[in-house]
């Protein structure tokens, strides 16, 4: 009678200095000596292994399938992979072991209630999973797309910063010791209006990783030559004079990256801002309020709209139908048509 598998382990060769994974009759090296590295390995050998090789029934695929294939195959695509592994982290405890077939209203409003976030939170993870079926489905793990059913859109964030919080918050920044480099962030978001992943990438040499400062010519090239653009657009745009002089004077004093803390990139703001935004004494504000911020205070100046659309990267129906009440020409003409009329009958 044959001795049943142990299924798939690591096993130390001495002769090689190396762990490798026995998994039945196959030898596979993991390259490393290293114990954690080599148990990642495994865990991305049993992962591969174990996934669907074609076509499958929705019914026969589980949803943590999906989302490991889709975390795997697609995330190291786009241009900020981990809010995909935060969606991924939130649905597959409580999704994960259900068939993908299985997915109703029903299971997503049971997956709304018991995360018991924000609506918009919540619409963004189902959005991945919705976006990890359709993946599968097309690149033909699955037979057929499932539909996810997302809860209604929230209406549009309105918040933004006036001047004064704009002060009060620079002041908190330059007092801290810990977040004294968000001084260049709010800078760099306010006067460019750029989403936060694209300023935490931004060097002051152009690098594969990101977009770059060219602080000779003054041009601010969002994302690095030859990424992808993608429905979040970020052209290239001419640095306004007043941000230039402060980052020809950050490039003049060593700094490698805009935004940097002892000379290393910055790939977190949450724990400086909290601080920071405790000390300024502002409440309910986010780094990406300082994009809306911009936006708001292009609209107040009576910007024109395609200009500003333009600088932003931001399609101008999302600019009009967000920020567009802002604009001092805002439904102006209706005004002044409505105004001579009722003048010719009073």
């Amino acid at each position: 009678m044959p001795r049943p598998s142990k299924g798939a382990r690591l096993q130390y060769r001495t002769d090689r200095g190396v762990y490798i994974i026995r998994d039945g009759e196959r030898r596979l090296s993991t390259g490393t000596s290293d114990r954690r590295e080599a148990e990642s390995a495994l865990a991305a050998y049993i992962a591969q292994r174990d996934r669907p090789a074609g076509p499958r029934d929705p019914a026969q695929v589980t949803v943590a399938d999906v989302l490991d294939i889709y975390g795997h195959e697609h995330a190291p695509t786009v241009r900020a992979p981990a809010r995909i592994g935060y969606a991924i982290g939130a649905l597959n405890p409580i999704l994960g072991s259900l068939p993908v077939g299985s997915i109703n209203g029903s299971v997503c409003r049971r997956y709304a209630a018991t995360r018991n976030k924000a609506a918009g939170t919540t619409r963004k993870e189902l959005g991945v999973l919705q976006a990890a079926v359709n993946y599968c489905y097309r690149e033909g793990y699955l037979t057929a797309p499932v539909k996810v059913t997302l809860p209604d859109k929230p209406a549009p964030r309105d918040r933004w910063l006036t001047r004064d919080e704009v002060a009060a918050l620079l002041r908190a920044a330059r007092r801290s010791a810990k977040g004294r480099h968000l001084c260049r962030y709010i800078l760099t978001a306010l006067y460019s209006g750029s989403r936060s992943e694209v300023i935490l990438n931004l060097r002051f040499m152009p690098h594969v990783g990101g977009g770059w400062v060219d602080t000779e010519s003054g041009v601010l090239y969002r994302r690095a030559a030859g990424e992808v653009e993608t429905k979040k657009r970020t052209p290239p745009v001419p640095v306004p004079p007043r941000l230039l002089a402060h980052m020809r004077r950050w490039e003049r004093m060593g700094a490698r990256h805009v935004v940097e803390v002892r000379g290393s990139r910055v790939a977190s703001l949450k724990t400086a801002w909290r601080s920071v935004l405790l000390d300024s004494g502002i409440e309910h504000c986010t780094p990406h309020d300082l994009r809306r911020t911009a936006c708001t205070w292009l609209m107040q100046a009576g910007c024109d709209k395609w200009a500003a659309a333009g600088f932003l990267g931001m399609s101008l129906d999302m600019l009009e139908r967000v920020y567009g009440h802002h604009h001092p020409d805002h439904v102006r003409s209706a005004v002044e048509a409505l105004s001579r009329r009722l003048g010719k009958a009073v």
